[in-house]
């Protein structure tokens, strides 16, 4: 008998959020509907005659401030604080609707979508969950930025961000088999410098902004604290990064290691790790009385770089 944490889930009943994009400024509702198994994370857009984008990695469009999906000129704009939450959740098929290009920034974290989840229950499926089990490393690099994914049982994230002032560096990991999704990452709120705000509103971003759903950030601290943790900028850099690698379109049994990186470098693995197919494999997640050995030569000692300072 298959054990219900092995097999697919989608939400039990439909779920709503209203709320404006963080770019765009632009007013939206969202709906997040139960789907049949084996159909995915798909976005449509109940403005544009229900056209459907599927979360995987082929229909990324641009990665900038945020990562954006693009399918025949249609536009799904900031999706990776829900397919956080939705990995992070365990949900591995669902609808999304909404009536606008952007998803609602809500507080600036997964949590109001972990909280809604939570509330309606999730409702396991007659079908198995399949993970995308990485064989050997895929690695991307840019100047002093790096992001990598190794063999491994279970999936966890290594982190380290270097920002400027007040932030600087901080590092953190997290292995989201333990399910500790909900309580270590999904309240972890985005950030930005109020120093750069009248720059990215020049540049037509940030136009739904506000104290409400975002870490207002001055030289001396946060201007709208206290905050959640006291390394809550790079649990949020975990929770972009756990939305972003949603688009290989399953959940990632491995390792990933990132410095310094961000949403470009983030779908930038995903696109090559997708690319070399003989990089992964398609698995079925091991069943309770599954004789596999995590440390076959599959899931063999990590081959990672050592984090080192500035």
């Amino acid at each position: 008998m298959v054990h219900p944490a092995h097999l697919e889930q989608t939400v039990s009943a439909p779920l709503e959020f209203t709320g404006v994009g963080l770019h765009s400024g632009a007013p939206v509702i969202m709906r997040l509907l139960p789907a049949a198994a084996g159909s995915g994370i798909v976005f449509r857009r109940t403005d544009l005659d229900n056209f459907e984008i599927p979360a995987i990695g082929r229909n990324v469009a641009k990665v900038s401030y945020a990562t954006s999906l693009m399918r025949q000129g249609v536009l799904i704009s900031t999706t990776e604080h829900l397919l956080s939450a939705l990995i992070g959740m365990g949900i591995d098929n669902v609808i999304v609707e909404l009536d606008n290009l952007e998803l609602p920034i809500l507080d600036g974290s997964a949590l109001p979508y972990v909280q809604a989840i939570q509330e309606a229950g999730i409702r396991t499926q007659r079908r198995r969950r399949e993970s995308i089990r990485v064989l050997r490393p895929v690695e991307v690099r840019e100047g002093n930025k790096f992001i990598g994914v190794y063999p491994g049982s279970g999936y966890r994230i290594q982190y380290l961000i270097d920002f400027p002032a007040p932030i600087g560096q901080q590092q953190t990991s997290i292995d989201l088999a333990a399910e500790t999704y909900g309580i270590f990452i999904a309240p972890a709120r985005t950030f930005g410098y109020k120093s750069d705000e009248k720059k990215l509103r020049d540049m037509g971003l940030i136009r739904g902004a506000s104290p409400e759903n975002a870490i207002v950030l001055t030289p001396k601290g946060p201007e709208n604290g206290p905050l959640r943790y006291s390394d809550e900028y790079v649990r949020h850099k975990v929770l972009d990064l756990i939305g972003d690698l949603a688009l290989a379109g399953r959940r990632i049994e491995g390792h990933v290691v990132a410095e310094r990186a961000g949403h470009a470098m983030h779908t930038a693995l995903v696109a090559r790790l997708m690319k070399d197919r003989s990089a992964w494999e398609l698995a079925h997640v091991p069943t309770a009385n599954s004789t596999r050995d995590p440390s076959s030569s599959q899931h063999a000692t990590l081959r990672r770089p050592v984090f080192q300072g500035a």
